[in-house]
């Protein structure tokens, strides 16, 4: 059995923790309508950074379970569509976000050292 290259083992993990998170921080900022480009943007400004033929399907997705809704806004010379979440989809987010921050703490305190016990 072949080991994996540390990179390639770390890439791997870094996908897994990170798809959970690009739904948690859309969720964060489509308070505001946003269309694909400027969430691209906003998320990658934040440091998240996200490519493009991941993040509209995951709108799609997102739309389709009733957490975020669009609209078309064709007043400018190209047709953006609109993201914003819904009311379902801010209580979703709350759940994510208080469940983020139980497992941060939870793994802050696993991180700590622990004084050894004689």
């Amino acid at each position: 059995m072949a080991v994996e290259p540390v990179d390639q083992v770390v890439a791997a993990h870094f996908q897994e923790l990170r798809r959970g998170t690009v739904v948690l921080a859309c969720l964060l900022v489509l308070d505001e309508p946003r269309y694909g480009y400027a969430l691209l943007r906003t998320l990658g400004d934040a440091g998240l950074d996200v490519e493009a033929n991941t993040l509209y399907p995951l709108l799609r997705r997102l739309e389709a379970q009733g957490l975020l809704e669009s609209d078309w806004n064709t007043d400018e010379s190209r047709p953006r569509k609109f993201y914003r979440i819904t009311g379902l989809g801010v209580r979703v987010r709350e759940a994510l976000d208080a469940e983020r921050l139980r497992l941060h703490a939870a793994l802050s305190t696993l991180s700590r050292p622990t004084p050894s016990q004689d």
